[in-house]
């Protein structure tokens, strides 16, 4: 006697369980579009930077073409500019990816 009972419990639980899935997902594909923020570098810096470090720093591969380069430094300095608020130090560290991407160095044996 109490096994169709626990049935049609079971069967309503599924019910509601159901019904409940269909109007989340319905909630969940009428949220309006976010802007989905890149999770940029959080280590600490090397005493001298590499190119593994650089490309980190800039959120970029090692191997990526100049114009992606300029435009990851362009986004990224732009989060991070002095006049912004940002940091003289990360500032720095952000243009020495750059030119350790770019290979240009600061410090050069040339003196112009």
């Amino acid at each position: 006697m109490a096994t169709p009972l626990l049935a049609g419990i079971a069967v309503a639980a599924a019910a509601y369980a159901g019904r409940y899935s269909i109007q989340a997902w319905k909630a969940f594909k009428a949220r309006p579009p976010t802007v989905r923020m890149r999770k940029f570098y959080e280590g600490g810096f090397q005493p001298k930077m590499n190119r593994r470090e650089a490309a980190l720093v800039l959120g970029v591969r090692e191997g990526i073409q100049v114009d992606k380069i300029r435009e990851a430094h362009r986004r990224v300095m732009v989060a991070n500019h002095p006049d912004a608020g940002g940091s003289h130090y990360l500032a720095s560290k952000i243009n020495e990816a750059k030119d350790l991407l770019l290979r240009k160095s600061r410090n050069s044996d040339s003196a112009f």
